[in-house]
């Protein structure tokens, strides 16, 4: 049943092999198995693709309760934190997960020293069912995906240029000095649409089209854009901090900052959670909250 739930998650037979460290014939014989106890098919195969029957996507939902159920009775008794046992799969963007949770990590597998991590950090917008994540940590508003989401905090944007830069181009104080300046941009995607310059006009927040010569699609190389002197930036203050401080980024026009960005941890909506992906986001939540801003706490809104 476990088997054939991460086959029918992730759509394919070699990722599910992957994820449960099995031969892709065992994970096969196994779902075959399933259906021959079942008397259905539940999934259809072809040579590039695996979706699931009718039958398939009224099992998948049954399967998944049975298996929190499960795993929720074999540690009903376990109170020990070191009782927690099994994988982990979590995503976090790349600054957050280096600077932050990474230095913190071995606390957190000493208090549970037989659950295994395994961690991807990336600025992409990874799928949390079909790449079989238990949990990740978005920055950003969140779009109606059917998961379940838990605030933590928001992150407090800042506007930066470098020391090179405005001995180029002289430090913008308004709007209208933006017309003689021109921004690094920030792309999910290399050649789709870019932003501006993000502010708050008093009443709603604005984009004001600027020009750039150069576009990124990763947050180190955003701010690695700016340190060279290719442009200003709108970034969050929390991975600036350090520039800021050591005088390789100047701030810049204060009162013209880009909405601030909420930051939660994401899941799948599943009935019982289970413990050890509990205790992972309740390590998590209390390791990043310190680094975040409260909800409603913004330069215009102190």
């Amino acid at each position: 049943m476990q088997t054939f739930v991460q086959v029918a998650e992730l759509g394919s037979f070699t990722r599910a092999a992957d994820r449960l460290g099995l031969p892709k014939s065992r994970v096969s014989a196994s779902v075959q198995q399933l259906e021959a106890q079942l008397g259905t098919r539940l999934l259809h195969r072809t040579t590039r693709s695996v979706r699931m029957t009718p039958d398939g996507e009224q099992f998948l939902e049954r399967a998944k309760a049975l298996l929190a159920d499960a795993e929720e009775l074999r540690t009903l008794f376990q109170q020990a934190p070191s009782s927690l046992r099994g994988r982990l799969r979590v995503d976090l963007p790349t600054a957050m997960a280096r600077t932050i949770v990474i230095p913190r990590l071995p606390e957190f597998l000493a208090a549970h020293p037989q659950l295994e991590i395994e961690l991807s950090t990336t600025d992409r917008r990874v799928d949390v069912v079909h790449e079989g994540f238990d949990c990740v940590l978005r920055v950003g508003h969140l779009q109606d995906s059917g998961l379940v989401a838990r605030r933590l905090g928001q992150l407090v944007q800042v506007n930066c240029a470098s020391p090179a830069y405005i001995a180029q181009f002289g430090t913008p104080h308004t709007l209208e000095d933006l017309a003689h300046h021109r921004v690094v941009r920030w792309a999910p995607t290399l050649g789709g649409a870019a932003a501006g310059w993000e502010y708050h006009d008093g009443e709603r927040y604005r984009l004001l089209e600027m020009q750039g010569v150069v576009t990124v699609n990763h947050t180190d190389a955003y701010q690695a854009a700016c340190l060279a002197g290719l442009g200003l930036i709108q970034a969050p203050r929390l991975g600036a901090a350090a520039a800021l401080a050591a005088g390789l980024l100047v701030e810049v026009m204060p009162g013209f900052t880009a909405e601030p960005m909420p930051v939660s941890l994401v899941y799948p909506n599943r009935r019982n959670l289970s413990k050890r992906v509990q205790a992972l986001m309740g390590w998590l939540a209390e390791v990043l909250t310190p680094h975040l801003d409260p909800e409603g706490r913004s330069p215009l809104n102190p």
